[in-house]
């Protein structure tokens, strides 16, 4: 995996050129942008990151900066910095996702240890979509009867209760539960169930059952 990368959004060249060089003296990697519109022309960045994104700029503001990367699905965090910080801006900034909300003139110790805990959340969002799209391949490896008994499983049905509700005979229902969990390479329902709530699969009778 790349270093994770610092982007900084302000249209201020004096502000941006002191975040810069304070981002960089603390050992990490910083990449200054005078504009949103040079950050979006910059193209998609897939690595790990977060943003640095100044509130009130022209042509295109901080927040709507903010709702552009929610459309295109961008999971950095965001940190933004304001000299004109307000109550209602705050709430809709966390609310989309903000890590922080700083107010100019920020304090260097402040704004480091934030971009500490945005990388560091990064970094966790990151290692749980990773196990989550594993989970997903490993899913996609079942049969429809199987996918369907193994929600009744970890719903903590019993064998000869998940055969009377699938009209199944329980040796059938033995078969398919090996089946599940040699699959998903596991060894108890436990396991299953855990695995089963990173993927966001409801128990059966969550759907109605």
């Amino acid at each position: 995996m790349s270093e994770p990368t610092v982007f900084l959004v302000d249209d201020d060249p004096s502000v941006l050129r002191g975040l810069t060089r304070l981002v960089r003296a603390a050992g990490m990697t910083a990449e200054p942008f005078a504009s949103a519109g040079d950050f979006l022309a910059s193209g998609r960045w897939d690595g790990p990151g977060c943003i640095v994104l100044d509130v009130k700029m022209p042509d295109m503001t901080g927040p709507e900066l903010q709702e552009e990367l929610c459309k295109a699905e961008s999971c950095m965090p965001v940190i933004f910095l304001s000299a004109h910080g307000d109550v209602p801006t705050t709430a809709q900034a966390m609310k989309k996702g903000a890590v922080d909300f700083l107010t100019k003139p920020v304090d260097r110790d402040d704004l480091l240890d934030s971009i500490r805990a945005s990388l560091a959340k990064d970094a966790e969002n990151r290692t749980r979509r990773a196990e989550a799209s594993l989970v997903e391949e490993d899913l996609r490896t079942l049969t429809p009867r199987e996918y369907e008994v193994m929600t009744y499983v970890i719903s903590g049905g019993l064998n000869k209760q998940i055969a009377a509700s699938l009209e199944i005979s329980e040796e059938t229902v033995k078969i398919h539960r090996g089946r599940v969990m040699r699959k998903l390479r596991i060894r108890s329902v436990a396991d299953l169930v855990r695995l089963c709530e990173k993927a966001g699969i409801p128990p059966a009778e969550s759907r109605g059952r």
